[in-house]
């Protein structure tokens, strides 16, 4: 694989039981690059760890006035410096290669994977955890993939060179093939030392990061509360215990690589002192003590890679330990699905809790749990990220369909939606059918102020769709996001669409105009609304209402609102005992009276506040009100008062 091939057809199912198997898979892997690196650093070293040889033959031959043997002196080194210059290059070039693709397949993984689990992925594993892996981690491992290599041709020139010495001057090649493995095993009791003080390092900075996107994503809100300097401090302190950290990881390093410089350092005064003793006594010539002296100088250099693989190993286990704890996660389904593909229709139906939205219908869920909300309704979608029964469309469980064919059937629109940075007209360029237009959806959807925003805050185009948002929409308010989503559903046009809480965080005049429009354009289409505002449920052909995981009741809004005390207690945000009291003072059937606070909660029309958040709906209004309706809904307060 080259650089230019990439990315690769297919990366590859890898083995990710443990970090250090999936180093090893990466390896196996990429055989064909760790071949062609191997080949080019032995030419690369074995050229280096020759030059000594020659110039101790050419030093000899000036001794011994020998013409013939300093011109082949001369020409082995030329010989040689041709093989390092060629080797260097390409083992260069093989190494940089081997590291790209190592990563490269890497965040492919990653990208299935996070493409495979969805909103599963952020439920299992932290989403700083995630942007470490896919970004800095990536690289630590495919610089070990690509050292390994390296550290191989480094380590079969060293064992050639001292094979070659004792071959060469017995008397000193003893001395240097007892000293080159102290060397390379004298720093390797520090290594378990210094990978620790490196975790520590990593799990701070992923902390750090973690709190970083958090404050980032958050930075809406904490202006809202006033809150940007205690999260800012957070931010610092975790900064400068990185600092520490990393300081302390440094400090062992540095030991590390000053044993590497001293130790070679002796050896070179060990064979200096002990050759010169063998030259006096007329053991050895000049030009044989020259050349072992010079082979043990040049032998610190692929003595270096020694420290380097140790490093990398340090670096790349726990960086490939959490990706391989991302890569072992696995859905609660066989995406692959049990069934062929097709795409059923009819009613949508869980058998866990008893609901069933009916083909064509508008259904609205009420939940007093939103958390248990958004687990149904990720079941309702097929392939949850938890094991349970699966929910039918038509009598087919989703489960046993492709993951494509159950996206295709029902789409789910979870109550925090993401908007990819790009154009507005990108962002809506999604798989549809085709029968909903972008000016339909977001008509429906109340953008107008949206596109308006987008077209002022834009240079060069007066089109809004040809506007950019930012990432994640950052630069656009909470409702605005919110309808943006919404509208991008409704162009999709599934045959059942199932929305989580669609209007949360916009206010009650445009959340009334909301269900309205979404009403009218998904006439005839299944859609099943997860909410608790009146806005919504007054417009419902259908209100399910769920009480311990379970169906408790079925009806209308106002009618639910006589009939089951659950149900109004959940919608009006009224306490058990604001409850009881009500229905004790209201007389028989006349319709309950609203808790003052639920009347009017908003602070005036527009989108939301500041934050980003909802609080400004005005629950208790089941349509736009007239005068006369709210003074007769005044008139009730004051009665229940």
């Amino acid at each position: 694989m080259q650089i230019q091939d990439l990315p690769y057809p297919d990366p590859g199912v890898p083995d990710a039981r443990s970090g250090p198997r999936f180093l090893w898979w990466l390896f196996r892997n990429q055989l064909d690059g760790q071949l062609k690196s191997l080949a080019w650093g032995l030419l690369h070293f074995a050229s280096v760890s020759a030059l000594p040889f020659c110039v101790g033959l050419a030093i000899q031959a000036v001794v011994d006035r020998s013409g013939g043997r300093l011109a082949l002196a001369g020409g082995l080194m030329v010989l040689c410096c041709a093989g390092n210059a060629v080797g260097d290059t390409f083992l260069h070039r093989a190494a940089v290669t081997n590291w790209i693709t190592a990563a490269a397949r890497v965040q492919q993984l990653l990208a299935r994977k996070t493409a495979l689990l969805g909103s599963a992925l952020t439920r299992r594993v932290a989403a700083g955890e995630v942007v470490a892996v896919s970004t800095g981690d990536v690289e630590k491992i495919g610089w070990f993939v690509e050292a390994v290599s390296r550290f191989t041709a480094a380590a079969l020139t060293v064992v050639l060179v001292c094979v070659a010495l004792v071959v060469y001057q017995p008397a000193l090649g003893v001395v240097v093939i007892v000293g080159l493995p102290v060397l390379a095993l004298a720093v390797l009791p520090l290594l378990p030392r210094a990978t620790r003080r490196a975790d520590v390092q990593r799990d701070k900075a992923g902390r750090a990061t973690e709190l970083a996107s958090d404050t980032v994503a958050g930075l809406r809100v904490l202006r809202g509360i006033g809150g940007e300097e205690l999260f800012l401090d957070r931010y610092r302190g975790a900064s400068q215990e990185v600092r520490h950290a990393a300081v302390r990881s440094a400090r062992m390093w540095s030991l590390i690589s000053a044993i590497q410089v001293l130790l070679p350092g002796l050896l070179l005064i060990a064979v200096v002192w002990h050759g010169v003793h063998l030259a006096r006594e007329g053991r050895i010539g000049v030009g044989e003590l020259v050349t072992v002296y010079s082979s043990v100088m040049v032998l610190t250099y692929p003595l270096r890679h020694f420290e380097e693989i140790a490093m990398a190993y340090s670096f790349s286990k726990p960086s490939a330990k959490r990706a391989a704890r991302v890569l072992a996660l696995e859905r609660a389904t066989d995406t692959t699905g049990s069934r062929a593909a097709e795409t059923p229709t009819g009613d949508l139906y869980d058998p866990a809790t008893g609901l069933l939205a009916p083909a064509g219908r508008f259904t609205a869920v009420v939940c007093g749990d939103p958390d248990t909300a958004g687990r149904l309704a990720e079941r309702l979608g097929g392939h949850p990220s938890e094991k349970g029964t699966s929910a039918l469309l038509g009598g087919v469980p989703l489960d046993e369909l492709p993951l494509k064919s159950a996206r295709t059937a029902v789409l789910v629109q979870d109550k925090d939606p993401v908007l990819l940075s790009g154009t507005l007209r990108e962002l809506l360029d999604v798989p549809a059918s085709g029968a909903v237009g972008a000016e339909d959806a977001l008509t429906a959807a109340q953008c107008g102020d949206v596109l308006t925003a987008l077209a002022q805050g834009s240079l060069g185009t007066d089109d809004p769709m040809d506007a950019r948002i930012t990432e994640r929409g950052r630069s656009l308010s909470g409702g605005q996001r919110q309808r943006l989503a919404l509208a991008r559903s409704l162009i999709t046009d599934p045959g059942a669409l199932v929305l989580d809480e669609p209007t949360s965080a916009v206010d009650s005049h445009t959340e009334a105009r909301i269900a309205e429009g979404v009403r009218a354009l998904r006439a005839g289409r299944t859609t099943v609304v997860f909410t608790s505002s009146p806005l919504l449920l007054d417009r419902a052909d259908r209100i399910v209402f769920l009480h311990d995981g379970e169906v408790a009741a079925v009806g209308a809004h106002r009618e639910l609102l006589h009939t089951e005390p659950r149900y109004r207690a959940v919608v009006t945000r009224e306490t058990e005992e604001e409850t009881a009291a009500h229905l004790d003072e209201v007389p028989a059937g006349r319709e309950p009276a609203r808790s003052p606070r639920d009347d009017v909660r908003g602070d005036g029309p527009g989108d939301e506040r500041g934050d980003g958040r909802s609080d400004g709906r005005m629950d208790g209004r089941e349509g736009a009100l007239s005068d006369d309706d709210v003074l007769h809904r005044l008139e009730e307060i004051e009665e229940t008062a």
